[in-house]
């Protein structure tokens, strides 16, 4: 059976656009992969801790500490990941990047030695490459034509994920989620136009590079 890992991060919940869009590709993934089962993990209600002080302590260290606090939950995260045949996340952008709860998940499942290897060529990612769709939600535009902030979100997470050897990824996003409602809705009919062409198999260019 194919498992499909859904990760939500905003602290809305369900109300908010990013996990409506998060869902919608969950929806497109389910129409192809009917007997797919959903693994469902929410974030955004900043219930995973950070990593503490022995899981730091490892990474500068071949030394195994123990597997309780943190490192258990880290290892907890990491075979979810593992095990999953396709990884849906949702987010929203803040301050220009990944909100704090995204940045506390990748940092359980970036690990050295588990995750990734370290060598004289610099890291080498462990993980088998599965599809990854990030859905991205901002109050402002930070792609296109109406581009009017930096985007520090979609080129970090390409690169942190690249470091554990997932390199297919897919963005879809819904822009200017503050400006007035007309406007919102046009760019959330933009976003499905966009769903619907990339899971028929058709190249676009609305797709977030």
């Amino acid at each position: 059976m194919k498992k499909i890992l859904h990760i939500t991060c905003s602290p809305r919940g369900t109300a908010s656009e990013s996990e409506r869009l998060s869902r919608r590709i969950v929806d497109r993934l389910l129409q192809s992969e009917r007997l797919a089962m959903v693994v469902r993990r929410h974030l955004g209600d900043g219930s995973l801790a950070h990593v503490d002080r022995d899981y730091a302590t490892s990474q500068s260290s071949s030394h195994d500490v123990s597997r309780d606090g943190s490192m258990a939950q880290s290892e907890t995260l990491i075979r979810e990941l593992e095990e999953a045949d396709y990884v849906v996340i949702g987010t929203p952008m803040h301050n220009l990047a990944v909100p704090s709860v995204l940045k506390a998940w990748i940092d359980h499942i970036v690990r050295a030695r588990r995750t990734f290897e370290i060598s004289a060529a610099g890291k080498i990612g462990l993980l088998h490459d599965r599809p990854v769709f990030i859905a991205v939600a901002s109050g402002g535009w930070f792609a296109g034509e109406r581009a009017r902030q930096p985007d520090f979100l979609t080129p970090y997470l390409r690169a942190i994920l690249a470091t554990i050897g997932l390199h297919d990824v897919t963005f879809f996003a819904v822009q200017g989620t503050s400006a007035a409602p007309e406007r919102v809705a046009e760019t959330r009919e933009s976003t499905e136009r966009e769903l619907q062409a990339h899971f028929a198999g058709v190249d676009v260019t609305g797709l977030i590079a």
